[in-house]
């Protein structure tokens, strides 16, 4: 008798499970079809296309190096609506390790315009279901939130909008001593400080001050990177600093993972890798409600075929599975798409708003001191459009030193406010006094 097949929670329901597509084809040609996904039962709930490109030439928008709209790619987009009808939601990834399309999106009205009107018509030729937003590049928060707000408008609440930021993002800078968190209703949870920088990352701007503005509610979830240096995914210990030293709610934080050690640095065995799962869904759950955000796995053609112990794993444990790189899938769905028992509340660890939590500063010290290091080590290595090339950083300030004029700290200060807490007020509204002195009073 062949086995029952796995029964999954619906795709709305339970941790997310994600993968990256970006290579289509091999070197002679061959395409790498997406429908093992499907014919595994793998419990994939999102797919994401790679990487979508704003080049120099407005009109010239590329699906990596071609047009979206070129024939080798055909296949790729029956085959998303395959995806689609069985309940998987298809979104595509804008920018990655590429650089540039933020910027062209950063100019003046008439610029925005000519830049989003081809990537409006490829979401809308191609019916996907949501953007993810990989910035790896400096970019100001004004330019993602005025695209965050025009996808919102053009493609109304169904929408998903996601980004990608790698997981330092949103753990709270040890180095800076925490400003005083803004307000937040007795009813509402507690969320990152918008005035605590946070540790080095690519995006230029703060997470934390998108995730308490207006348009943080827009952004669905967050798709952390954990490897190339940035986070580790080998261990809880990342994670958890993020909900408990950073204050994110752990439902909107995706657990961002290697599937191959040549897709980056920082791969984790998929027996590993499901063994940290099953903890981080252990301990974020509630009853019977799922809090842990999920994982998301970059990329799909090679998937699980990097070492001996990962296909042995998976084949150990989906016996049946034709294509490897599914059965990877597969596993992790075993772990976080099943039905579980519902469990008693458990005590959150949550940090108060950006404060460390459950971490000490020196914890955190410890726990990055280490993917620093290997961040640097790996720096020059070619990593996939979602990997990391580039080393830029937020700016980080102390009593000593900050890029405001003096007059303008002063500004703050003189209105009782501790100098510490402007410059940081100063950061995280990218120098707007009036904006600060609000965040101060609040």
């Amino acid at each position: 008798m062949p086995p029952t097949p796995t029964s999954y929670l619906p795709h709305d329901q339970g941790p997310r499970l994600i993968i990256y597509a970006q290579t289509f084809h091999s070197p002679t040609g061959e395409y790498h079809s997406l429908l093992p996904l499907l014919t595994s039962n793998s419990g994939l709930t999102h797919l994401i296309i790679a990487a979508i490109h704003l080049n120099s030439d407005p009109s010239a928008l590329t699906l990596n190096d071609h047009p979206p709209s070129d024939p080798r790619f055909s296949t790729l987009w029956t085959e998303t609506q395959w995806l689609q009808g069985a309940g998987v939601k298809v979104l595509g990834m804008l920018g990655g390790a590429a650089k540039g399309s933020y910027e062209r999106l950063s100019g003046p009205t008439s610029q925005f315009e000519a830049y989003y009107a081809p990537l409006h018509a490829m979401i809308l030729a191609h019916k996907l279901d949501g953007l993810d937003l990989d910035v790896e590049e400096e970019t100001s928060l004004s330019t993602i939130t005025r695209l965050i707000s025009r996808l919102r408008t053009d493609f109304g609440p169904s929408f998903i909008i996601t980004m990608a930021p790698v997981a330092t993002a949103l753990i709270p800078d040890p180095r800076v001593q925490p400003a005083a968190p803004r307000p937040t209703l007795a009813s509402s949870p507690p969320g990152p400080n918008p005035l605590h920088p946070s540790l080095p990352h690519l995006s230029g701007f703060s997470y934390a001050e998108l995730e308490a503005s207006a348009w943080g509610k827009e952004v669905a979830w967050y798709n952390a990177q954990f490897y190339c240096g940035w986070g580790d995914a080998g261990s809880t210990q990342w994670y958890e600093a993020i909900v408990s030293s950073g204050g994110w709610d752990p439902q909107r934080v995706v657990l961002g993972v290697v599937t191959n050690p040549a897709n980056g640095a920082g791969h984790v065995g998929v027996e590993k890798l499901a063994e940290v799962c099953r903890a981080l869904r252990a301990r974020y759950r509630d009853g019977e409600e799922d809090r842990f955000g999920g994982v998301m796995g970059w990329e799909w053609f090679n998937t699980g075929m990097g070492t001996d112990e990962d296909m042995c794993h998976v084949l150990d444990i989906v016996p049946d599975v034709d294509v490897v790189a599914a059965g990877w899938v597969s596993v992790l769905g075993r772990v976080l798409r099943n039905r579980l028992p519902p469990v008693a509340a458990q005590q959150s660890k949550s940090g108060a708003g950006g404060g460390f939590g459950g971490y000490t500063a020196e914890q955190i010290r410890q726990m990055v001191l280490p993917k620093q290091q290997e961040q640097q080590r790996n720096i020059t290595q070619t990593q996939g459009g979602n990997g990391q090339t580039d080393t830029s950083s937020t700016t980080t300030t102390t009593d000593r030193d900050t890029k405001w004029p003096e007059e303008t700290v002063a500004s703050l200060v003189s209105l009782g406010f501790d100098r510490r807490s402007a410059i940081a007020a100063l950061d995280a509204t990218d120098g707007n006094v009036d904006l600060a002195a609000g965040f101060l009073f609040d």
